[in-house]
């Protein structure tokens, strides 16, 4: 983020700075800091084995400050594990560091879940563990239950992704699958002392949802599991190792997930130290401070991301064909939330906020004076080394002269490499942190 941006900068690096600002605020390592010591957690621990269990996207930052804290308390820290999507050096001896796939399990969460029923096994019920959890979890740890092989649970990844259906919904589902979704790690810990610090990637923030809520128990049933999926369009669809194990929960020869009256979560305590809500704040506080109208939505952005990118694109057009007196400051309208993309049968390459920023583009094809961001928090969207797309009334026209078909890639979920043909693919890098998606507008 630049302290003062100078006058006539160019949106795209405007939009970048308010998408910094925003990320910023909710870096995950002083978050977890500040709940540590607010909580007087450290203090609880002194005299105990401690534990610390970082997973997610953020699982990095979140360990180390961690761990910062231990140290400052001189506690001691017995084990423990941090699971991230990409390669880092663990930030302290005792903590074992595994590298998970994302957005689909493969080998590293597999061997990632292993991991973490190590740590588990050695933990007893006088110690106190920390968990730290984050968006990514459900892929970086998703490794299935006994019975399932490791093809089935992916091909159920995949199935889900390409569904339509929001984060709660297939988390609902997945949990019922894996390993450690639905509160199996809680009921794994015993009688431990567990404090849980989570950076929320969910809408309403949904204890349950969250990394498929790990220490969290799932309050739905294998029968509603079952409904659900009969709804979607996706039971039969399923293999037949996940079909039969609902089947067999449901006539009790399998047993259910941990649900809220089981004896673990009596020792669990959680606590939400960063959101999108956060970040929406924030990047609206810094847009304020740089003299821009703000129209921050208080409702979450969600709903298929082509529907959205049109809804958002008519709302700055409204804006920027309103009347309005000469040096009059331009406004900025920001979102937060997570949409969903519904797959064809033959998808191409991109994200949500890609496919988003591209239906958004069509909308806005000749316009000038608007400029639109779409991007995830965590620095990358979908299976793309991107994080999202910086958008004008020039994007629709530079894919088309790059010798694209613009539109016949918004049909099938193409929107990577259109935006990559106009130079309008958003690359921050992975950010460390994930709080979901932000739009941010400027008309």
């Amino acid at each position: 983020m630049i302290e003062n941006l100078p006058a006539g900068t160019p949106d795209r690096a405007l939009l970048e700075d308010l998408y910094r600002a925003a990320v910023g605020a909710v870096d995950p390592g002083p978050a977890v800091a500040a709940a540590l010591v607010a909580g007087r957690h450290a203090g609880a621990a002194r005299g105990h084995h401690l534990w610390i269990v970082a997973l997610g996207k953020a699982a990095v930052p979140m360990a180390v400050a961690a761990v910062s804290v231990a140290v400052d308390n001189e506690l001691a820290i017995a084990g423990g594990l941090v699971v991230a999507p990409a390669g880092a050096v663990t930030p302290h001896p005792a903590l074992r560091l595994a590298i998970g796939d994302h957005p689909e399990p493969g080998p590293g969460s597999f061997a990632a879940a292993t991991a973490l029923g190590d740590v588990a096994a050695q933990v007893r019920d006088d110690d106190h563990v920390w968990v730290l959890l984050s968006g990514g979890t459900t892929s970086l740890v998703g490794a299935p239950l006994e019975g399932i092989p490791h093809h089935d649970l992916r091909d159920l990844y995949s199935l889900l992704l390409g569904s339509g259906l929001d984060i709660s919904a297939m988390n609902r589902v997945r949990k019922r699958f894996t390993r450690w979704g639905g509160g199996r790690l809680a009921a794994a810990l015993g009688g431990a002392s567990v404090r849980q610090f989570i950076v929320s990637d969910v809408i309403g923030d949904d204890l349950p949802s969250i990394g498929s809520g790990p220490c969290v128990p799932d309050s739905a049933t294998a029968a509603e599991v079952r409904s659900a999926l009969e709804a979607a369009g996706l039971w039969r669809r399923l293999p037949g190792t996940l079909r039969a194990l609902v089947d067999h929960t449901e006539d009790g020869t399998r047993p259910e997930t941990p649900k809220p009256d089981h004896p673990a979560f009596a020792s669990v305590l959680t606590e939400i130290v960063s959101s999108n809500r956060r970040a929406v704040e924030a990047a609206g506080l810094r847009a304020a401070a740089l003299g821009l109208i703000v129209e921050a939505d208080p409702a979450p952005l969600d709903g298929e991301a082509s529907q959205a990118g049109i809804s958002v694109a008519a709302t700055l057009r409204n804006y920027s064909q309103a009347p309005r007196t000469q040096g009059a400051a331009r406004r900025c309208v920001i979102l937060g939330g997570e949409t969903t993309v519904t797959l064809g049968t033959d998808p191409g390459l991109g994200g949500r906020s890609q496919e988003l920023a591209l239906a958004a583009a069509r909308e806005l094809a000749g316009l000038r004076g608007v400029t639109l961001l779409a991007a995830g928090t965590d620095g990358r969207d979908g299976p793309t080394d991107a994080a999202g797309a910086i958008v004008d009334g020039s994007t629709w026209a530079a894919i088309r002269a790059a010798g694209r078909d613009a539109a016949a890639d918004l049909a099938r979920h193409d929107a990577y490499p259109a935006l990559d043909a106009a130079g309008a693919l958003f690359r921050p890098g992975l950010t460390g942190t994930n709080v979901m998606d932000l739009v941010i507008g400027l008309a």
